[in-house]
């Protein structure tokens, strides 16, 4: 994700995850761990809030173990 604004990344992932689908959705929680791991610290509480909506999203689908 070099070269990636990772708040307007995050905002733009927001937007979307109610119109994704599970493998959509398990794509993009995977993004978002990878964002996680290379972005500041200061943006790593919105990273979190932003997978744990998307891990909520795919428990409503019944997809999340």
């Amino acid at each position: 994700m070099n070269g990636i604004d990772p708040y307007a990344y995050m905002q733009q992932a927001a937007g979307r995850i109610e119109h994704l689908d599970q493998a959509q959705l398990n794509d993009l929680l995977d993004e978002l761990e990878y964002l996680f791991e290379v972005i500041p610290p200061e943006l790593q509480d919105l990273a979190e809030g932003l997978m744990e909506r998307v891990r909520q999203r795919l428990s409503q689908l019944g997809q999340l173990g």
